[in-house]
């Protein structure tokens, strides 16, 4: 029996998160991407891991191939408000029918190796959820998929692919219990998407990470574009609250002028590092001109990433869930918004590093009010408020991240500065709340 979209995001939710399946091997997955007639097979890929900047990377390099003219898929995680956001085609979200068929089409699979007793178990969440991608992108019949690792890289369900190039974005600690304790082992995990003499892209700037992915592309006869020693940001002017205008120039002479749309200094070595790619591509016979690089990073959306979402007064929101996230969040405030007084709304899922970050953060804000995302994930706020306290002397509660956003906006005033941070999650709920402020805006004006 088929399922409806709703009935298959349940599904699927019934199933738990994402990070259940990590430490699992590939198996399951390709068991049911065999049965499926390897729809992975029937496109190329670029492949990206990273503890931050993948998903950014991989919007840029994404949006890169669609100014060059090619159909492209591009499946990244988490979503934000929808979780169709995940699996997107020639640039757009699938449509629900689309998400119902992908899932109906999996899910026939999986019951067929379950009788067969092919399958030990029912696969993970995201194993099932990237079988859809793929399926999906074949019957779409996308020329190039962009693909961003959920978490690790060796045994992560997407690392099924033999990419056209694989990126290694920036490594910091998230993830411990699962990626392990050191750089160097985090950084091992994220080097098992290199695959024997595909062309890699190294933005991993830690000298650690940078020695444990040489190594590993060495071992693999994998040829290394590694961005800190080929790439630079010459003339970098900023502008609007951290957008940046620069000029890309690489070692061999390759000079480009780039406007980013997505704000915070780190942007530019993502944008970099996208450029990088781009050029590993058209190294291959792609067909991507300088202009479509331009065009495409200046074209890139990304949600969620010290994303302005309101002027009056300025409301930032930004998934800064890692430590490494929280300092590019100081770095921004002291950049482009010193002298103001910023009011932070945080809120995040357990397992993460939150006294690390909450030393970051909390400290250098006027306020803080302590929110809970909705999901099962969630850290309970009152369990934060001791440590909250102990660094800010204005800590306030407020279960619901909506009412935390819209009591906020309302105590604030015009000159200060509202920001969201801590999960993604978070992101998602507090969009919602204000796209139904908005909403409720044009209905009392209406």
């Amino acid at each position: 029996m088929s399922l409806t979209y709703s009935q298959a995001v349940q599904r699927l939710e019934w199933l738990g998160h994402e990070g259940r399946s990590l430490k699992w091997d590939l198996n399951n997955v390709r068991a049911v991407l065999e049965q499926l007639g390897h729809p992975e097979r029937r496109f190329a890929s670029v492949h990206i891991a990273g503890t931050n900047g993948k998903g950014s990377v991989a919007a840029m390099v994404d949006s890169i191939l669609r100014a060059a003219g090619y159909r492209t898929g591009l499946y990244t995680s988490p979503h934000l408000e929808r979780i169709n956001e995940r699996i997107a085609a020639g640039g757009a979200p699938i449509s629900d029918a689309e998400f119902a068929a992908a899932f109906n089409a999996v899910s026939g699979a999986i019951e067929s190796l379950l009788a067969q007793g092919a399958l030990p178990n029912h696969p993970s969440f995201f194993e099932t959820l990237t079988a859809m991608a793929f399926w999906q992108f074949a019957q779409a019949g996308v020329v190039i998929v962009v693909l961003e690792v959920g978490m690790g890289g060796r045994l992560d369900a997407t690392n099924v692919v033999t990419p056209e190039v694989a990126i290694i974005t920036s490594i910091d600690f998230d993830h411990e219990r699962y990626l392990g304790y050191s750089i160097e082992q985090i950084a091992a995990e994220k080097a098992g998407i290199i695959k024997s003499g595909v062309r890699v892209v190294s933005a991993a700037e830690h000298p650690q990470a940078r020695t444990v992915v040489a190594a590993r592309a060495a071992e693999l006869g994998a040829p290394v574009a590694d961005v800190d020693g080929e790439y630079r940001a010459d003339a970098v002017e900023k502008r609007d609250f951290g957008l940046s205008e620069f000029t890309a120039k690489a070692a061999d002479g390759f000079a480009l002028p780039l406007q980013l749309s997505l704000r915070g200094s780190f942007q530019v070595r993502n944008a970099l590092t996208a450029v990088a790619a781009a050029r590993q591509l058209a190294a291959q016979g792609w067909r991507i001109p300088s202009e479509a690089m331009a065009i495409g990073i200046a074209a890139t959306r990304w949600p969620g990433r010290l994303e302005l979402v309101r002027r009056e007064p300025l409301v930032f929101l930004d998934g800064a869930h890692n430590p490494g996230g929280a300092r590019q969040v100081v770095r921004f405030w002291e950049e482009h918004l010193a002298g103001r007084r910023i009011h932070l709304i945080y809120g995040t899922v357990r397992e993460k590093a939150v006294g690390e970050i909450a030393e970051l953060l909390f400290p250098a804000a006027a306020s803080v009010t302590l929110t809970q995302p909705d999901t099962p994930r969630a850290a309970g706020a009152e369990s934060l408020a001791p440590l909250a306290r102990s660094l800010n002397s204005d800590v306030r509660v407020e279960l619901n991240p909506a009412h935390a956003l819209t009591r906020t906006m309302e105590t604030t005033r015009q000159e200060d500065v509202i920001f969201v941070a801590g999960s993604l999650f978070l992101v998602g709920d507090c969009r919602r709340a204000l796209a139904e402020v908005s909403r409720a805006t044009v209905r009392a004006e209406a």
